[in-house]
């Protein structure tokens, strides 16, 4: 019994902490695809900037609830949020870096014979 009053506490201080973690790394990325303009979008065949902000900010909504419920279906391992995480992350990894060498004008990693 004693064990178990040590351990829920430590538990719900871990999942509180993951899903603060994942709630920033969906914040950022919707943060992230409002600064890009719309021309970045489709000049890099990524879909439109209005279906990533829709997912963007469907993600951080769902995120703010999985930080404040206690559990069920928004819970902070819930379905849902690690949808929100997986979605936030895709634009991070793919979609942002698109955007963001279209936005510059091109990647700087071109040398003389194509990228490196």
């Amino acid at each position: 019994m004693d064990g178990e009053l040590i351990i829920r506490p430590v538990e719900q201080a871990v999942f509180f902490t993951l899903a603060l973690v994942a709630l920033g790394l969906e914040v950022w990325a919707l943060l992230d695809c409002v600064r890009h303009k719309s021309a970045a979008f489709e000049a890099t065949g990524k879909r439109t900037k209005m279906f990533w902000l829709a997912l963007t900010g469907g993600a951080t909504l769902i995120g703010v609830i999985s930080l404040f419920s206690s559990g069920g279906i928004f819970g902070t391992l819930g379905l849902f949020g690690l949808a929100a995480v997986v979605a936030a992350s895709i634009y991070l990894a793919d979609v942002r870096p698109a955007v963001k060498d279209a936005g510059r004008g091109g990647s700087r990693n071109k040398g003389p014979y194509g990228g490196w």
